[in-house]
């Protein structure tokens, strides 16, 4: 087995203020992020998806295998097929798939079947979870990874200015044929980027955040059972 070399801790991020202010600043920032499915399709440079997609490879992942892929779509006809493809799948899950109660819960977000963001935006970012190695290795905790991943690359985009949208067509293996990806490679989530459109309105339930006393307890907490 070989021996785990370990190397001197490179720079680190130093911000200017106290770890306290510097973190209230990010939530600051972060706070009015909002899933929006209303884009306009004002052109993104492709360097700053580029970028994007750098800051979402620095999360920390399974033995370090990086089980990610992004693949970037810009070209209409793509993003045409792409469309199609999810609406089909969203039929299903309206009029089939999904049960009465998930319908309950989406209708004050007023989603539908009709995708048509997906042609709009003028960046399609489609995360791919890679389930074995090239040479047929082992990856680890595959999930947990590229949602770290993912987190970030929402965070990348928002600080840039960017909206984004996490539509998750189900079962997504049509991405996997139309961009003519690996067997090991699993569609993880369709996440459309751009500017959102000058009219763009958000339901009012996306603008609820739960309390941060509903959400994080320390050490044991009051729900702790004896």
């Amino acid at each position: 087995m070989d021996e785990a070399e370990f190397v001197e801790l490179p720079e680190r991020y130093q911000p200017l203020c106290s770890a306290k202010d510097a973190a209230r600043a990010f939530h600051e920032v972060m706070r009015t992020r909002r899933s929006v499915r209303a884009f306009s399709d004002r052109a993104v440079e492709r360097e700053t998806i580029e970028w994007i997609v750098r800051a979402a490879t620095t999360a920390p992942s399974g033995a370090n295998k990086q089980p990610w892929r992004f693949v970037a779509i810009s070209d209409p006809a793509l993003k045409r097929e792409i469309r199609l493809g999810a609406e089909a799948e969203e039929r299903e899950f309206y009029e089939r798939r999904a049960n009465p109660a998930w319908l309950h819960d989406l209708r004050p977000l007023g989603t539908d079947a009709d995708k048509g963001f997906l042609e709009v935006a003028p960046w399609l970012v489609v995360v791919f979870k890679v389930v074995k190695d090239d040479d047929g290795g082992q990856i680890y905790y595959a999930d947990e990874s590229v949602g770290l991943a993912t987190g970030l690359l929402l965070a990348a985009a928002h600080h840039a200015g960017l909206a984004t949208l996490t539509h998750t067509p189900s079962p997504m293996k049509f991405l996997r044929d139309i961009l003519g990806r690996s067997t090991h490679e699993r569609p993880w989530l369709l996440i459309p980027i751009g500017y959102p459109a000058d009219d763009c309105r958000v339901p009012r339930l996306a603008l609820e955040r739960k309390p941060l006393e509903d959400v994080l307890s320390f050490d044991r907490g009051a729900n702790h059972a004896e």
